[in-house]
């Protein structure tokens, strides 16, 4: 028999997750919440995007205080949760829904897609969470119900426009937020990727994968390529009075705009078992550099990264290069440094780094 959204909208109301960008049930959901959580939640956990969350509402409690805000401090609070064209993207969503929309989100899917950084999904969500307007909302955990439901045996990412046609035809035409909360919810808590907790789900019956016996083989997968290397060299110089030299790299590009430890190219053909004399040819000024024993690792999407780490002690009078800045060492929590560059620092400084501010 086909899924009843009656049934997971009554699990739905015995096991909501308290969320801190949910509204308490019955009251309407803040647009400007709905938003900043499904931006942060693209690609990103709920225990990660959390405490981020609560920063951000606490620093800019709605959309117009976030336009306002310098795109620096948008960064520096954004600085350790990846992805950092989303947080460009969200400074500048900001600013079109201040100066084009009175400081008020359009309560239109078509309008909330032309916003900068909205796709379909994160409309289709801000539109069925935040306005109750039917809308398909379709994410991870929603991809992965409905291809257990259905049986969908094309892989990912093919199988996408097939899943969010299934999805479409078991949403309800009545609260419509609830569903799409409430998919991702079953999708999150019970029907995980791995080990699902079948025997709970309100859908038990109807899902022909959990029928075929092997619910975790769905979705289907594609084979994934060989993610490539890429190496480099980092140069963690400190003052004498322990300040630490970083810059900022170009707005446009990986990780742009944020701050960072000089660094040289990222390339699969760095050498960065070469001698001492080669590594720091990219050094940001003429220095004794040292060579600290390993690597700092990191893994992006597409590429992972194995940096060479220097460090080089410059005294107390000597000027940051064009473009540099000296950090005091109880400033670096503070900056907008991706994890990347904090595991540069931390290889180099160990303790000394210091908390994230």
């Amino acid at each position: 028999m086909p899924p009843d959204p009656a049934d997971l909208l009554a699990w739905y109301d015995r096991h909501r997750r308290r969320l801190p960008w949910r509204a308490e049930p019955g009251a309407r959901a803040d647009p400007y919440r709905v938003w900043l959580s499904e931006i942060m939640l693209q690609q990103t956990t709920v225990k990660a995007a959390g405490p981020y969350f609560l920063r951000f509402l606490a620093s800019f409690p709605d959309v117009s205080k976030l336009a306002a805000a310098p795109l620096d401090d948008v960064l520096k609070l954004w600085a350790g949760l990846g992805y950092y064209s989303r947080a460009r993207n969200l400074h500048a969503c900001a600013k079109t829904v201040v100066e084009r929309h009175g400081g008020r989100f359009p309560a239109d899917e078509a309008a909330l897609l032309a916003l900068p950084g909205v796709g379909p999904y994160t409309a289709a969500a801000i539109a069925a969470i935040a306005f109750d307007m039917p809308a398909t909302v379709v994410d991870g955990n929603v991809e992965r119900v409905v291809s257990r439901l259905f049986a969908v045996e094309a892989p990912l990412p093919v199988a996408k426009p097939e899943l969010k046609r299934l999805a479409a035809t078991i949403a309800p035409k009545s609260r419509p937020g609830d569903f799409a909360q409430a998919t991702m919810d079953l999708g999150a808590t019970i029907c995980t990727p791995r080990k699902p907790a079948c025997a709970l789900c309100p859908w038990d019956d109807a899902c022909l994968a959990r029928a075929g016996g092997a619910p975790e083989s769905y979705p289907r997968k594609a084979p994934k390529g060989v993610r490539p290397t890429r190496y480099g060299v980092a140069f963690v110089a400190e003052r004498a009075d322990g300040a630490v030299l970083l810059r900022d790299r170009p707005a446009k590009g990986l990780l742009g705009g944020m701050a960072e430890t000089p660094t040289g190219r990222w390339a699969a053909d760095v050498d960065i078992a070469a001698p001492l004399e080669a590594l720091s040819a990219e050094a940001p000024f003429k220095a004794s550099w040292r060579r600290v024993p390993g690597v700092a690792t990191h893994v992006f999407t597409h590429f992972a990264l194995e940096l060479a780490v220097l460090t080089a002690t410059a005294p107390l009078a000597t000027n940051a290069p064009a473009g540099a800045r000296w950090v005091p060492a109880d400033k670096l929590g503070g900056e907008a440094l991706p994890t990347v560059f904090r595991k540069a620092l931390a290889h180099a400084l160990g303790d000394r780094l210091g908390p994230r501010a």
